[in-house]
């Protein structure tokens, strides 16, 4: 068995956004020289998130509105006394919504990928330069 780890330098300029990696995710699978196996990618931040779906701009502006719904930005003071920053709590919680990873079977060097399916990286505190672990397990 063989593995393969690789950080993705990830730098979103506006707060929320979101961002399709999955070429570079295939790229890594073709560097590692696994064919058969897994590949799980997570995003280094609590504030960011991993997840499946269409790539579709309409999709994202509908993400972002359903998110705003569920886990609003407050103003200070709004969210308690919280030690983290309060200018961040949502950042957590939309998290959370998308979820922290993604887990996808690797078969003949190449993503068991329905016709659709794309790696979307999730941004909700951007501005800063973060990190996207690949890690590739198999043979």
């Amino acid at each position: 068995m063989k593995t393969y780890r690789k950080e993705i330098p990830v730098e979103m300029s506006d707060r929320h956004g979101f961002l399709n990696i999955t070429s570079t995710v295939k790229e890594c699978i073709h560097e590692s020289g696994i064919r058969e196996g897994f590949v799980l990618i997570n995003p280094m931040h609590v504030t960011s998130s991993i997840f499946i779906d269409d790539e579709e701009e309409g999709l994202y502006r509908h993400y972002q509105l359903w998110l705003e719904k569920l886990a609003p930005v407050l103003s200070v003071g709004e969210y308690s006394d919280e030690v983290i920053g309060e200018d961040i709590v949502d950042a957590h919680m939309k998290r959370h919504l998308l979820g922290r990873e993604a887990l996808i079977a690797i078969t003949e060097g190449h993503l068991d990928f329905g016709t659709w399916e794309q790696i979307i990286y999730g941004e909700f505190d951007g501005g800063r330069r973060k990190r996207v672990l690949v890690k590739i397990i198999g043979d």
